[in-house]
């Protein structure tokens, strides 16, 4: 169970004091632009979320997004984890880190050991991902972990994304 370790990297519940650190990745620009403005500026409001977000995925679920700090360093990085959203048929793969941590294989690591997590412990045999189109990083990190697009859905009004899947069988 967790937290999960990898070789450089700490993988963890989200706890109420990880408000700060939520604030920062939901108002980067490129979470904006990619994933979603969660309207999140304050810190009572970055509580909120993880509230009503990942702590209330948990409770309901068994898994949600989590905290992905340095192994060595506790450096909060970004968020990766296992998400059941209503409106997909099965748990999807959901990552975000902050700039300073792209390119240097950081959300690979981070997934394949949340993909591992769900296959080993969850008993999952299919993952998705949704993913916006125009996201190209995003997309060859799915490529890369061997997940296939399976189609395309309209997310929210005005907000088509591509639909991925990994088979874990």
């Amino acid at each position: 169970m967790l937290p999960l370790l990898t070789e450089r990297l700490l993988i963890r519940p989200f706890v109420p004091s990880d408000a700060p650190f939520i604030l920062r990745l939901l108002n980067e620009p490129s979470f904006i632009e990619n994933i979603t403005d969660k309207g999140v500026r304050t810190l009572d409001q970055a509580a909120e979320y993880l509230t009503t977000g990942p702590l209330a995925s948990y409770a309901t679920h068994g898994h949600g997004l989590w905290m992905v700090q340095h192994r060595v360093t506790g450096h909060p990085m970004g968020m990766c984890g296992l998400i059941k959203r209503d409106t997909l048929a099965e748990v999807d793969l959901g990552y975000a880190f902050v700039p300073e941590f792209w390119g240097l294989g950081f959300a690979r690591e981070a997934a394949e050991a949340c993909l591992a997590w769900g296959r080993d412990t969850q008993g999952l045999r299919g993952i998705l991902a949704i993913v916006s189109p125009g996201n190209t990083a995003s997309i060859r990190l799915l490529e890369a972990l061997a997940f296939q697009r399976t189609g395309s859905m309209i997310y929210a009004p005005g907000d088509e994304v591509d639909i991925y899947r990994l088979e874990l069988g």
